[in-house]
């Protein structure tokens, strides 16, 4: 048994095609793109012999028991440990918003959902959705009605939208937003369920949703006191 992950690599935008042909080969291939530019201090970069660059951030979603292979040819294959090269990191996630949204992120990989890591008994998580570009405002009114507090928007490009009609039953766009919302635990599935029922797979938006646990908070405290008055 394992736990599913989202997989993030940060690269520069030329690699992309290297990083996503290499996760094709271990059999991951939904995959969401979207791009951001490096900040390291000009001494860092010219003691590196680097020049700033823009970056590719993709998004992927694998087993504990996949990354252990995945990292290995990361370093073996990609040399990603040469400075410049990239990082990749993964997040437990706490939750799905059901059972065609974890076929898709799987691929209909074989998954055994093992026992909750402590990790994932914390105070707030992180909701992510995931939505065909334009609905911003369907999904937030829905999560909204559950209490939601507010949102940030990333644009992204899904990479892997020729396996949605497979494992999803209907096909979405390639251009994507994701919304990221954090929200106390208790309140979680309330949001969740909102968002899946007026803006999920049978909307415009076909919204997939999941949840990632936070360990620790700044900024929350207003929030806080409002919900303890």
């Amino acid at each position: 048994m394992s736990e599913l992950c989202l997989m993030t690599t940060i690269c520069d935008r030329n690699q992309t095609r290297r990083f996503l042909a290499f996760y094709k080969d271990y059999g991951v291939t939904v995959t969401l793109l979207t791009f951001g530019r490096g900040t390291a201090a000009s001494e860092v970069l010219d003691s590196f012999g680097l020049e700033a660059a823009e970056k590719a951030i993709l998004f992927g979603f694998v087993t504990d028991d996949e990354w252990k292979k995945i990292r290995s040819g990361l370093q073996k294959q990609m040399k990603i440990d040469i400075p410049g090269t990239g990082i990749a990191f993964i997040i437990p996630m706490s939750s799905i918003g059901g059972k065609r949204q974890l076929r898709f992120l799987t691929e209909g990989r074989e998954f055994e959902k093992g026992e909750e890591s402590t990790l994932k008994d914390t105070k707030y998580e992180l909701l992510v959705v995931i939505a065909n570009q334009g609905y911003t405002e369907m999904i937030m009114d829905a999560a909204r009605e559950a209490n939601a507090a507010g949102g940030t928007v990333i644009h992204a490009k899904g990479t892997g939208a020729e396996k949605a009609e497979k494992f999803l039953g209907v096909s979405i766009a390639t251009e994507k937003e994701m919304i990221f919302m954090v929200t106390r635990r208790e309140g979680k599935n309330a949001i969740m369920k909102a968002i899946m029922d007026k803006a999920g797979l049978e909307s415009k938006a076909k919204s997939i949703i999941f949840s990632l646990p936070v360990t620790e908070t700044a900024g929350m405290r207003l929030i806080e006191e409002t919900e303890e008055e």
